[in-house]
Order: C-alpha cells, then sequence, then structure tokens
C-alpha cells in the first residue's frame, strides 16, 4: 500500500507543529504532524461536521472512527464531558498526537486505541460515532464502517459523517438507509454533505 494517512506506520518524516483551532466559540491547542490526514490543520469537512454537530438523547459514549490528531473527538469531548469517548485510528502516528492532544486539553475522558475502525468493539456499545471517513482507502472500507457502526449503536444513537458529493454522498446515504438508518443532512456546503444517520 502506498502511504498513506491510512497506513499503520507512516514513512513520512515527523514534522510536528503547534496550531490552535476555534469552534462554536470553543479553542483549544493541538499538535499536527505530517503523514496523517490533514497535517495543515482543521479541514473544511470536519470543521462543518463540527459546526452542525447534534448530541444525541441516547445515553453512552461516543465514538471518534479514524480520528487523525483528534479535532473531532477531543471538541465533542470538550463540549459534552459527562460522556466516555473513544477515539481510533489505524496510524499509529495519528494514535500518538491524539493522545497529546486529548491530554492538553483536558479530555480526561477521552480514550485514544490504535485499532482498524470499529473493528472488534460490543453491539449496542455507544451512542454516538462521529467520522470524516478513509474516502481514499476504497469504498469497500467506508461501507464496512457504516456497517460497523450500525453494529456498534445502540438504538437511537447516531452516526455523523462528513462526504463531498463527488466523494461518493449519494451512494452514501443510499447504503446508511439500506441498513436501516435514518439520514438526515444536517448541513450542505460546497459539495460537503453532513450525514446524521440515526438508529431505529
Amino acid at each position: 500500500m502506498a502511504d498513506h494517512y491510512y497506513s499503520k506506520k507512516p514513512s513520512t518524516a515527523s514534522s510536528p507543529r503547534e496550531l490552535k483551532e476555534s469552534v462554536r466559540g470553543t479553542e483549544l491547542s493541538f499538535t499536527v504532524d505530517s503523514g496523517v490526514f490533514s497535517k495543515g490543520g482543521l479541514d473544511f469537512g470536519s470543521r462543518l461536521l463540527l459546526e452542525s454537530l447534534e448530541e444525541p438523547t441516547a445515553e453512552g459514549r461516543l465514538i471518534d472512527a479514524g480520528c487523525g490528531w483528534g479535532p473531532l473527538g477531543i471538541f465533542a469531548a470538550v463540549w459534552y464531558p459527562e460522556r466516555p469517548v473513544l477515539m481510533v485510528d489505524v496510524n499509529e502516528r495519528s494514535v500518538e498526537l491524539s493522545r497529546r492532544n486529548a491530554d492538553r486539553n483536558g479530555a480526561a475522558r477521552a480514550e485514544v486505541r490504535e485499532q482498524d475502525l470499529l473493528e472488534g468493539l460490543d453491539a449496542g456499545s455507544a451512542a454516538m460515532i462521529v467520522s470524516n471517513p478513509p474516502i481514499r482507502a476504497g469504498k469497500e472500507v467506508v461501507f464496512r464502517l457504516y456497517e460497523q457502526a450500525w453494529h456498534v449503536l445502540k438504538q437511537g444513537g447516531t452516526l455523523t459523517i462528513v462526504i463531498q458529493k463527488k466523494q461518493g454522498a449519494p451512494s452514501t446515504k443510499a447504503k446508511l438507509e439500506e441498513l436501516g438508518f435514518t439520514v438526515e443532512t444536517t448541513a450542505k456546503k460546497k459539495g460537503y454533505f453532513i450525514f446524521r444517520a440515526e438508529k431505529h
């Protein structure tokens, strides 16, 4: 496999830098690095997802699937401090960055694990999953994430994702509905769609 952000061990030389990101009036500090997704800072799609993120009524933990350097999971952990947060990524460098970033922003209930998406997680063990899915890993990988999300979410739980129209937003919506989710488009801008899929 070519060296992408979903490689387990990035071969790109590490070149960490510090930055601040502000969303919905919350400013947090992060370390970012080469060899991970969106190394230049918070990407447009993730920002749109965070700006439109809604908390579900279901109680329980939140999972950031494919967390990169951690912005989705860490902002959510700060906004919803009563929820345990699990952040997962297959990329070792992403996992290390997310751990460091969770600590520096006081996200005490955030746990970061190196693992392949939602592999091996218990059925009905999450109330909320957020993801900027690894589109470059291919449709098969992304659709596996949606199938895993259906399994891992409890009734009333939600999966919130960002995807561009040109990267398959229509087929994503169809797949989620096929799995049984009720899908709502909560934001749409510059070709990016935010889907909030609720499990019933």
